[in-house]
């Protein structure tokens, strides 16, 4: 059995997606800031059927990402397919004029420094299964640079450059990388970008392995 690995785990996309991945065949590790908050969600995927378990990390400490995910290896089994999808910060997203180079630092470690860490922590071991999964979820600032966002503009495009790397050049080895671009907010009462229907987009970008860039939903005009 190997295991579904989500950096970010909430109640809304996190727990839709663990609990595709999970009904699937695979353990769950659950990573984010809150024990709390990891207890409940184990909880609520206990009672569907999931083996799931919670390691606490925080985005902003990638030291921090590489000790959960090792553990959760050692717990749980071989990380199969990683899921890098925290919420970001609102203090992010201040306007383009008004951010200094220090504002930057926060946003670059959180959806650079973060998902490089995370993918050189779950790398060896999918080599040594001969397969894999690496899964990116952004908003529509990563394609499309929004000024009032320029902390998330600048870093999810980092992110979505690094992920695009990573598409090319680890495909030889069965290894996928791919990017879910959501561009507006996740919302149950969404048609398109409803946690359910993006968790089933999220597992069929792992099940058919095609192409680098998926949509949740056309981006606006």
């Amino acid at each position: 059995m190997t295991t579904f690995a989500l950096i970010g785990a909430g109640t809304g996309l996190g727990l839709a997606a663990a609990r595709r991945f999970g009904t699937a065949g695979h353990t769950v590790a659950l990573i984010a800031r809150g024990a709390e908050r990891l207890d409940a969600l184990n909880a609520e995927l206990a009672r569907d059927g999931v083996r799931a378990r919670g390691f606490t990390a925080d985005a902003l400490d990638p030291a921090s990402l590489v000790t959960a995910l090792r553990a959760a290896a050692d717990a749980l089994g071989p990380v199969e397919i990683l899921q890098y999808s925290p919420a970001v910060r609102a203090d992010f997203m201040k306007p383009v004029l008004d951010t200094t180079a220090d504002d930057l630092d926060a946003p670059l470690t959180f959806s650079v420094k973060g998902p490089v860490t995370a993918v050189n922590a779950v790398l060896p071991g999918m080599r040594e299964l001969g397969r894999g999964t690496l899964l990116f979820v952004n908003g529509g600032s990563a394609v499309r640079p929004h000024p009032e966002r320029a902390g998330t503009s600048i870093a999810f495009a980092a992110e979505g450059a690094y992920a695009r790397m990573l598409h090319d050049t680890l495909a030889p080895e069965n290894i996928h990388a791919a990017q879910l671009i959501v561009p507006g907010a996740i919302h149950p009462g969404s048609e398109h970008s409803n946690p359910g229907t993006l968790a089933e987009r999220l597992y069929a970008m792992h099940t058919e392995r095609d192409g680098f860039r998926h949509y949740a939903e056309a981006l606006p005009d």
